[in-house]
């Protein structure tokens, strides 16, 4: 296969996992930024409403994710890992079958359950009419989505994650776009209505997925005669019937979609619980709760799943190449992979983190507005993030090494935890309780699963926890840097107005990022990580 290096394989395994790395969180944490900036304007036109809204959105947006969750059976993952399993074994023809079955089938879910979610929403909405509509609007976008998450894996098993991110994009700006201008006519413009305001938000997902869904399209046209010319020169040596492609895609999809929707799971828990449990033991009225449950979990959401996201895309573009590696049984280079996500995971995560902790009072600020307890649950639910997002990517490598039921096994272990702990934490610590419950949960989840990951790679656990203590120690400098220019920042603004939040907090993030960075360049630790690219910034910046 001389000429397959046309594609992909003139890369080294790091410079792949980097460069796909690189290209997921740019299209995650851009479509997550885009996502997070809305709710700005979007909670100061909804006014005195704004919280209720929020946490109607939210809920709503919960049981979408399920239906999404399950609409997808989890098949684009399996779909990348099998792609990458027989493309490494120069099947490419295998990889196009498996790619059009999988079409087919995801159409067929996507119509089911759309059907299931329009019809069932009075059931589904546990009584709160409100719900209905929203609930409604988002199963538009259950209709399509399987089929473009199918599209995604493809790309993905081909290592090729810039049409992931570039349609990750696409979608977020054509959804933000219509619902701040759905939102603005039906509250500035209209009556003011904030349920069909709420609705108009949510449907602005199928609207956001239409534009996804053709920037997929022109992606994989315009790589056709590249991926013709792999399938032209397969080695075709393995014979498998299109009955066996779907029942292997399938056996490996059920495991994704059951821990792929672990927080999801876990966030419905809440949204079950919370003010039922809240009701026994305190006098808050129906609103009271429905505010206080969007500080817990919607507000904070829109702001911790940017950190979340960053796990999310290194655990989808490591997940084939860890794969590919396990299949050609190269155990050394499968042990090195792993250290390497590990380490690239903590890099960006811890101070990402620790960032957003220092800035959580201006952020409220900026995004909702002045409150001390949302700035304190924001500072709980940075935390949690941090496990949330250590979950996602070691319970991938844990699917991507085929030890699918022992990840949910310890993801099912982590939600007996959550459910023994829920009760009595809420009852202790209120609004803090469900996110402590969670954080508590997924920390036994992942300590099992990370345990497991070793037993079968045997990564070098002290060289990782050696570079992961040096991460840490230059975040915790990064973090002093933060919290010395946010007070200087303090001094001549007001943390409590929403235009000088924005400037506290930019002025104080883009100092964080100048001394991580040049903490990280100096010490060498970002050439080692992000390979030779990295090292030509330093030189050019004559970092010694």
């Amino acid at each position: 296969m001389p000429e397959q290096s046309y594609v992909h394989k003139e890369l080294n395994t790091k410079e792949k996992m980097v460069r796909g790395s690189m290209w997921m969180t740019i299209g995650s944490i851009s479509s997550r930024l885009l996502g997070a900036i809305y709710i700005i304007p979007w909670y100061a036109w909804m006014g005195e409403n704004a919280k209720v809204a929020n946490a109607l959105f939210t809920k709503g947006y919960n049981i979408y994710a399920l239906f999404l969750m399950i609409a997808t059976a989890g098949i684009p993952s399996a779909v990348a890992k099998q792609i990458a399993y027989y493309n490494s074994l120069n099947e490419y023809q295998v990889s196009k079958r498996l790619f059009k079955r999988s079409m087919f089938l995801m159409g067929g879910l996507g119509i089911l359950f759309a059907g299931i979610m329009y019809f069932a929403a009075p059931l589904l909405s546990g009584g709160n009419k409100e719900l209905i509509p929203t609930m409604r609007a988002l199963s538009a976008a259950v209709l399509i989505f399987p089929c473009m998450s199918v599209i995604r894996g493809f790309f993905q098993g081909y290592q090729d994650m810039l049409p992931s991110a570039i349609s990750q994009v696409v979608e977020q700006f054509i959804r933000v776009f219509y619902m701040l201008l759905a939102t603005f006519i039906i509250m500035k413009v209209g009556q003011g209505d904030y349920v069909h305001a709420v609705t108009q938000t949510t449907f602005a997902a199928f609207v956001g997925m239409v534009g996804a869904f053709g920037a997929l399209f022109w992606y994989y046209k315009k790589q056709g005669p590249k991926m013709r010319y792999l399938e032209a020169n397969s080695n075709n040596q393995i014979q498998v019937s299109e009955n066996s492609l779907i029942k292997e895609m399938l056996l490996e999809a059920v495991p994704f979609v059951i821990v792929g929707s672990g927080i999801t799971i876990f966030k419905l828990v809440d949204q079950a619980t919370f003010e039922w449990m809240m009701r026994g033991f305190t006098n808050y009225s129906a609103r009271q709760l429905d505010e206080l449950f969007s500080i817990f979990s919607a507000n904070p959401d829109k702001l911790t799943m940017i950190t979340i996201s960053l796990a999310t895309s290194l655990a989808a573009a490591g997940l084939p190449l860890i794969t590919e590696t396990f299949a050609r049984k190269n155990v050394k280079e499968l042990a090195v992979q792993v250290s390497d996500n590990l380490q690239l995971f903590f890099f960006v995560m811890i101070p990402a983190t620790l960032g957003m902790i220092v800035l959580a009072r201006p952020l409220n600020t900026m995004f909702y507005a002045p409150d001390h307890l949302g700035a304190a649950v924001l500072v709980e639910a940075c935390y949690v993030g941090l496990i949330l997002g250590f979950y996602m990517l070691v319970s991938t490598i844990l699917q991507g090494l085929y030890e699918n039921n022992l990840a949910m096994i310890y993801l099912g272990i982590g939600f007996v935890v959550k459910l023994v702990l829920q009760y009595p934490l809420i009852r202790m610590f209120e609004v803090y309780g469900p996110l402590l419950a969670t954080g508590i949960g997924f920390a036994v989840t992942s300590y099992l699963t990370i345990r497991k990951v070793y037993h079968i790679t045997k990564f070098k656990v002290g060289f990782t926890a050696r570079r992961t203590l040096l991460i840490f120690l230059l975040s915790l400098v990064m973090m002093l840097a933060t919290i010395v220019s946010k007070e200087l920042a303090y001094i001549v603004l007001n943390p409590d107005s929403k235009s000088q939040s924005f400037v506290i907090s930019i002025f104080s993030m883009l100092v964080g990022v100048a001394v991580y960075g040049y903490l990280t360049l100096k010490v060498r630790l970002a050439d080692r990580l992000l390979g030779e690219k990295v090292a030509k910034i330093r030189r050019k910046f004559r970092i010694k």
